[in-house]
């Protein structure tokens, strides 16, 4: 089973960001997955998460109307886009899918800037 999240970076507040979940060795159409931030003092968290078949979606609401979560079955992979990006969504970016109890991926640094 492997997890790899892309697309992290450092970006000006206002900008975008499109962050990948990549994975393998799993079924990936029968898990729903999360997408969770660490900020620097912080508890992690949930920011969305995504139900198998993409029908459902949540989020946490600080991030409604700016963040949008998406998965290709085909391609095992999730997608967190995240639009009008703020200082306080800097993190590191891990996604997780429920497989072998929980499987986390490593995650991507985000950086916003003022």
């Amino acid at each position: 089973v492997r997890v790899v999240e892309s697309g992290g970076g450092s970006v000006q507040s206002g900008e975008s960001l499109k962050l990948s979940c990549r994975t393998s060795g799993f079924t990936f159409s029968s898990y729903a997955v999360g997408w969770h931030r660490q900020r620097p003092g912080a508890e992690r968290e949930r920011v969305a998460v995504i139900t198998e078949g993409g029908e459902g979606v949540e989020y946490l609401e600080s991030v409604k109307g700016r963040f949008s979560v998406s998965r290709d079955n085909a391609r095992s992979t999730a997608y967190l886009q995240m639009n009008s990006l703020r200082p306080e969504d800097s993190g590191v970016y891990q996604c997780k899918v429920p497989v072998i109890g929980e499987t986390w991926g490593p995650g991507t640094q985000v950086t916003v800037s003022s």
